[in-house]
Parts: structure tokens; sequence; C-alpha cells
């Protein structure tokens, strides 16, 4: 399986539930809004956060190279796993037609060589 490491930091922000979605997030390379009762979760590029917002910083992005067959299972699985063996806690979002991870920063190049190691290729 190909995986892609995403240029760039990336931060998660909780906002309230009835919060309207910020335009500045609508700007990132890469973005992802999840909405429920209880909350408005956004992940955007880091750059873009504005500093009085509560936001958990300093996340790397990898991307699963799709699409992917909605058939196919255990993907989450086979990355997640080696990962979670080293204590490295992920953040996952899944498209259409793919997956991404965020990883924290201090831990991406880990992640990056324990995955290789796993027989995962990354590509530019």
């Amino acid at each position: 399986m190909k995986l892609q490491k995403i240029s760039g930091l990336y931060s998660i922000l909780k906002l309230a539930s009835d919060a309207k979605i910020p335009e500045w997030a609508l700007q990132s390379d890469f973005f992802s809004i999840s909405k429920s009762s209880e909350e408005l979760s956004i992940v955007c590029q880091e750059k873009l956060v504005p500093n009085n917002i509560n936001a958990n910083k300093s996340w790397s992005l990898i991307k699963v190279i799709g699409p992917l067959d909605f058939s196919l299972t255990g993907i989450l699985n086979s990355i997640t796993q080696p990962l979670a063996e080293e204590k490295i806690s992920i953040f996952a979002i899944s498209t259409f037609d793919t997956d991404y991870l965020l990883v924290k920063q201090d831990r991406s190049e880990r992640a990056v060589a324990l995955l290789k190691a796993r027989g995962f290729e990354f590509v530019q």
C-alpha cells in the first residue's frame, strides 16, 4: 500500500455545535469538518488558525493513496496497529476515496520509519 506524507502542520480544533464554519478553515489545502449535536470539529492547516482559537496543534498528515474500494477491509487497522504498538497516537479521517492519518509532528519521523519497516511505500 502506498502512503504520502503531506507537507505542513495541521491543527485539530473543537467549536460549539452551533458555531458557524469559519472562513479561514476553508482556505486550507486540506480540511475536514465534522458536526454532531455536541461539537463542530475542524482539521486544517495550523498557519490559518487564529491565535484566539483553542486548537491541538503540530500534527503531520499522512494520506493513503487511493481511491480505495468500499469492499476493502482492515486498511486503517494495518496502518494503525504498528503505530499503536509503539504508543504513537493518531487522529483518523476518512473521505469517499481514501483515508488520512494525523500523527503528532514530533512522532511523525518515527511513524514513517515504522510503516516503511512494515512494507508501506511512501511516495512524493
